[in-house]
């Protein structure tokens, strides 16, 4: 019988996270999931009572700034006391062996549990959780505690791990670090063909600032000057989206530019299929927050695509300048622009860096290598947990 993981997450349901639910189905342990922002009314009255403690300590953690410092420390603690206690009765229910907590700023409303119930708690850090400025100044004394009681953390990118171990300094022996990349399915990513495809691009990622949607569009419009057949595809939903059709129409290529909303990863992946290259203007937000190995990036190499993003956090890790796509600075649009243009002209180009990223994704950047990767991690901390009884 498979050892027992309790998985704690704010949500299944929100549509971009699918390295969530990957996680809560993919990893080869007796899962149970708990979530935070999805009050179960009608289930366990517990279930509903956590959910509910959550609600609470997110709101005095977002007072907590506004109050002088003894008393925010104060506001703070008891944030994270009330749904830790919920969380350890749900662990003794349960059983679990090891609790994996998703997102750095919602482990530290529950990670008192490590000294309640002596379990191994381990930290997937995504991106802004370990970037942006309202995690990193505000939650910084808490994810000091966070990382002193946690048995292992996550991360997505190098940059990440060293800004984690450098809020890891209260312990008394080292913090393991594990880099890795969700990954993306390889039974769902297949089958680009950029060489026979239309010189159609793709964007694929919410419209916020660290995705760069409005730099996306000025690089497509760039390279559309003198390729009047060329066309763009932006996926997603977010709070620059109406800016983004303000943008498209100011630039002269509102009718080149199509704005498909949300997609299912089917339809994201059928999308790949017909298109010449994807395109991935990441870059630092005015607040901070960064991306941390973006899936979409992954999942366009799987496809088979070449890849034009950005020198940002985590996507040199997984995309070879030059060898699986093209890298530019942040901010330079004019840069992304004529790459655009290089991929556009030359299929067999775009071709041969789409298949050299696919046979690279293939062996380093699948759902499976990040579910094998994350299972080690899990089952060693799981094991010492036990020799320490």
């Amino acid at each position: 019988m498979a050892e027992r993981l309790l998985l704690l997450v704010p949500s299944l349901r929100a549509p971009s996270e699918t390295f969530i639910r990957a996680n809560a189905t993919g990893l080869p342990f007796d899962t149970v999931v708990v979530c935070a922002d999805e009050i179960p009314w009608s289930g366990p009255p517990l279930r509903t009572a956590y959910g509910l403690s959550i609600v609470v300590s997110k709101a005095l953690h977002r007072l907590a700034p506004a109050l002088p410092r003894c008393l925010a420390q104060a506001v703070r603690r008891f944030g994270t006391w009330l749904p830790s206690r919920l969380v350890s009765r749900i662990c003794r229910i349960e059983q679990p062996v090891v609790v994996l907590a998703e997102f750095g700023f919602h482990a530290v409303q529950i990670m008192e549990l490590v000294p309640a119930t002596g379990l191994p708690l381990i930290v997937h850090f995504r991106g802004a959780d370990a970037s942006a400025h309202r995690y990193l100044f505000h939650l910084k004394e808490r994810y000091e505690r966070l990382l002193e009681l946690s048995s292992a953390a996550v991360v997505k990118s190098e940059i990440m791990r060293k800004t984690v171990l450098g809020l890891a300094h209260r312990r008394t022996s080292p913090l393991p670090v594990l880099v890795s990349p969700s990954g993306a399915n390889p039974a769902v990513f297949h089958g680009a063909d950029p060489a026979a495809a239309p010189p159609l691009f793709l964007s694929v990622g919410r419209f916020v600032a660290k995705k760069g949607p409005l730099l996306t569009l000025a690089a497509f419009a760039l390279a559309a000057r003198d390729l009047p057949e060329l066309q763009l595809v932006m996926v997603g939903e977010g709070p620059l989206l109406a800016q983004a059709h303000q943008r498209a129409i100011q630039l002269g290529i509102a009718e080149r530019v199509r704005f498909a909303g949300l997609r299912t990863p089917a339809e994201v992946a059928e999308l790949m299929r017909h298109s010449r290259g994807f395109l991935q203007h990441s870059l630092t937000a005015p607040d901070g927050d960064q991306e941390g190995s973006p899936v979409a990036v992954m999942e366009a190499q799987l496809s088979g695509l070449p890849v034009v993003a950005t020198w940002h956090a985590g996507i040199p890790d997984v995309v070879i300048d030059g060898e699986t796509g093209i890298l530019v600075p942040e901010g330079d649009w004019k840069a992304m622009g004529n790459a655009i243009s290089r991929l556009a002209a030359d299929p067999a180009f775009a071709e041969r860096l789409g298949n050299r990223g696919r046979h690279r994704c293939l062996t380093r950047f699948t759902t499976g290598h990040h579910h094998d990767q994350l299972a080690t991690l899990l089952s060693q901390c799981a094991e010492r947990s036990g020799q320490k009884e």
